[in-house]
């Protein structure tokens, strides 16, 4: 009990202390928005057209929002030094980091949303298959947060996190099949596409926006909920490697 207790008090503090901070707004909201807006207003189609731009719009709000969240909470807390008072609280440092990470997945998922009811008003949303599409939206989002746990740990500024993550983010952008199919990618890229975890959410929100997914439904989950699991065990090898030992 005393170590979900503790779960909930720093996963309420860091929401009050960081959700609206301004690189979370910026990279987190303004910019995906704005990134959609540029592909809409350039592909020059119709409203129909919203319902296949979705996949790529949920999923890089997702992942900016989650990254930008890890680079504030982890990184400025580790270089205040506050964030070694948590590592000598009497939990286990996977609860420790399961509450430092949590905020982040529950914005990454929030900021999943705000697309989807913007584009309510604008299209026809009653062919979407949701129980295929909150899934892909809530294993995305846990994905893109152990994503930015994993560059927060490497980094000591925020700044540089932000920058660091960016190195992921981009050609995530553009391998990950959100609006370019990876068919169409060249031959050399295919194989860095399949080896990127969004890859396997955009296939899945495709599946539930469109029905245009390209491998099965289960195995995208599998192969993310793998992903999920990795990158969460390599961030905490490198906390206890960096910050512990």
């Amino acid at each position: 009990m005393k170590k979900w207790i503790a779960f909930w008090n720093i996963l309420d503090k860091d929401m009050r202390a960081y959700y609206l901070k301004p690189p979370n707004i910026s990279w987190g909201l303004i910019f995906p928005l704005a990134w959609t807006g540029m592909f809409f207003i350039r592909s020059g189609q119709g409203l129909d057209s919203i319902a296949g731009l979705l996949p790529g719009v949920v999923a890089i709000s997702i992942l900016f929002g989650t990254t930008s969240m890890l680079a504030v909470t982890v990184t400025f807390e580790k270089k205040a030094r506050s964030f070694e008072r948590l590592l000598l609280a009497p939990i286990p440092l996977q609860v420790l980091m399961l509450a430092k990470t949590a905020g982040a997945i529950l914005f990454g998922i929030a900021n999943a949303f705000v697309p989807i009811i913007m584009a309510a008003f604008l299209t026809d949303l009653s062919s979407v298959a949701w129980l295929v599409v909150i899934p892909a939206i809530v294993l995305i989002a846990i994905a893109s947060t152990f994503i930015g746990l994993f560059i927060a740990v490497s980094v000591s500024e925020v700044f540089e996190a932000q920058t660091f993550s960016n190195f992921f983010r981009f050609p995530m952008i553009f391998l990950c099949g959100l609006f370019f199919p990876i068919a169409d990618l060249p031959s050399l890229l295919r194989p860095l596409s399949y080896a990127l975890p969004l890859t396997y959410g955009a296939d899945i929100l495709h599946a539930g926006f469109a029905q245009q997914n390209q491998m099965p439904f289960w195995m995208n989950l599998i192969i993310l909920c793998a992903f999920c699991v990795v990158l969460f065990m390599v961030s905490l090898r490198n906390i206890r490697r960096k910050w512990i030992t």
